[in-house]
């Protein structure tokens, strides 16, 4: 029985090991965000900020979600006091879409922001003492939110958010720091 039993372990143990070594990385298909501007925790480079040319930073990602049918953008920032602020939003950005080129304006659709409740990116502008953490989410989506079919400044983050929960597959997530 004795001499049975080893050959049998060995054998279930072998199994185990090629089951183990043959399945998927798992993180391989993380949904991810980044930017080719800056690391993640990185400092924003002042063109993307009220110091330079306050233009939207690019974006990229990978392994959107099966059944991703689109994507949407939010940039705020949470201050000491509270609250969001919120710096840039975007939706109806196409599936195949995989990145965004920095001052994008040709993709998707832009809600108003908090800074200017204007359309389109507001760059941050730090105020008070200390580094800020600035967050851009990307939203992958399963189905198109019912919101404007063009720009506009009455989309505020709310309204977006409001619009893609019962929507949204996954979110990848990208922060930035700022110091003035």
């Amino acid at each position: 029985m004795r001499l049975i039993a080893r050959p049998l372990l060995s054998l279930v143990a072998a199994t185990a090991i090629a089951i183990t070594l043959s399945a998927p990385a798992e993180a391989a298909d993380t949904f991810t965000v980044t930017s080719p501007a800056v690391s993640s925790s990185g400092a924003l480079p002042a063109r993307y900020t009220c110091d330079g040319a306050g233009t939207s930073p690019p974006i990229a990602w990978t392994a959107p979600p099966s059944g991703t049918k689109g994507y949407a953008v939010v940039m705020d920032h949470v201050p000491p006091e509270g609250g969001h602020h919120w710096y840039w939003l975007m939706w109806g950005i196409p599936a195949k879409t995989r990145a965004l080129p920095a001052t994008v304006s040709k993709t998707g659709y832009l809600g108003g922001n908090s800074v200017n409740q204007k359309i389109g990116y507001a760059p941050p502008c730090s105020q008070g003492p200390g580094t800020k953490t600035y967050t851009v989410t990307l939203y992958a989506l399963s189905g198109t939110p019912n919101l404007p079919k063009k720009s506009s400044a009455a989309v505020t983050r709310d309204s977006l958010l409001a619009a893609i929960s019962g929507i949204t597959l996954s979110k990848a997530v990208l922060n930035v720091t700022y110091t003035r």
